[in-house]
């Protein structure tokens, strides 16, 4: 029997319990959640392993790959420049990076990167497996890629393309050595956050390992493997098979130690909610203005998915997800591959971040995290 551990504020055992449920009735390997209400930490709690052998227990502090839920820190990072006035959110791309302009790219806008509608969603020609780990070599490459429909026309959610893009764009106009040097002194020092991308050598070995879940879960929208299987050929499935690190390579030394900005983050429960609760403005920090946040929940893009294969409404940089049978205006959120998700509500005054390295199969919301954020607003709505 897995044992939780942690903090749950009075009021708030339900949640405590639908988290313990994930291990009884899913085979939860490890994992941790972090809840804020009304500015307060309400729940923050973890239990099982952080490694495949099983020994060394998850804590509070312990970090996993947020996968895809790594697309947030991308997005905040490129509006806070906008918002001081050094990018322009429909300025060509080209302007800040000329050798992007190179095979129809020339009039890509920031806002259509942001929104999944610039055409760049995969690799036409073969990647190398090691061309991942190195900046230079990957940027190039995405210098030299030609859109796979006319940009604007389309939406198709990039899965990798958009985070080098835009950490690019970032490095180049804030002039800081690297992305990840960006987000630690204008997204982590702020709030405190150990949240990373491209981890030191010493700290390879500290996060979590990824297994998948033996448990078979009920996808809704679909599993990843049908969304690739039914575009065998096609922008779907090289969007997440080219190259094939991307699939079987993520818990190498190589990966953790990579900036890999859409996919490779590395945080625990409690930073990942801290960072939306910033957003939300349910903390002191604020990472963007007032005037700047209805950027995270106003529709910029909606119908179906041309990768994704599903129907997904987009904001500047965020999903705009809801758990069944929610209603809300002001909500924003990014999943993760696996079943990561970090997730916020204004109007409820809430902020969510879950992290597992228990593999899903989920393409948007897993089954894990939509069962979590039901207890949430059970018990925050009274019911």
């Amino acid at each position: 029997m897995t044992i939780i551990e942690g903090d749950i504020c009075p009021g708030y055992e339900a949640i405590g319990q639908a988290f313990k449920t994930l291990f009884d009735q899913y085979g939860e390997i490890g994992a941790g959640l972090c809840v804020i209400h009304e500015g307060e930490t309400v729940i923050d709690i973890w239990g099982g392993t952080r490694d495949k052998a099983g020994d060394i227990a998850w804590q509070g502090d312990t970090r996993s790959n947020l996968f895809s839920a790594s697309k947030a820190v991308v997005a905040v990072a490129v509006l806070q420049l906008v918002e001081r006035g050094q990018l322009q959110l429909d300025a060509p791309i080209a302007g800040y990076w000329p050798e992007f302009a190179a095979n129809d790219k020339a009039a890509i806008t920031l806002r259509q990167v942001l929104c999944h509608r610039s055409g760049l969603n995969a690799f036409h020609e073969r990647v190398g497996d090691e061309d991942i780990f190195s900046w230079p070599a990957i940027t190039a490459a995405i210098a030299a890629e030609t859109p796979w429909w006319e940009p604007g026309s389309r939406q198709g959610y990039s899965p990798m393309i958009y985070g080098w893009l835009l950490g690019e764009v970032v490095r180049r106009v804030s002039g800081m050595e690297s992305f990840d040097a960006y987000v630690q002194q204008h997204i982590c020092a702020p709030l405190g956050l150990q949240l990373q991308f491209g981890l030191p050598a010493e700290q390879v070995d500290q996060v979590a390992d990824l297994q998948p879940l033996k448990v078979k879960q009920q996808v809704k929208g679909g599993s990843l493997i049908e969304v690739m299987r039914s575009d065998p050929r096609g922008v779907a499935n090289r969007a997440f098979s080219n190259p094939p690190t991307l699939l079987m390579g993520t818990n190498q030394p190589a990966w953790r130690q990579a900036q890999i900005p859409a996919a490779n983050g590395q945080a625990c429960a409690r930073d990942l909610a801290s960072f939306y609760a910033s957003l939300a403005d349910l903390n002191d920090e604020r990472l963007l203005s007032t005037a700047s946040r209805p950027w995270l929940w106003e529709q910029q893009s909606e119908g179906l998915d041309l990768v994704l294969n599903n129907p997904l409404s987009i904001s500047l940089g965020f999903m705009r997800l809801l758990p069944d049978g929610v209603s809300s205006s002001r909500y924003f959120c990014h999943p993760g591959a696996g079943g990561t998700l970090g997730y916020a509500d204004v109007d409820r005054r809430l902020a969510f971040g879950y992290v597992t390295r228990g593999m899903g199969q989920a393409v948007l919301f897993d089954e894990r995290a939509e069962q979590l954020l039901h207890a949430v607003y059970q018990v925050i709505e009274g019911g």
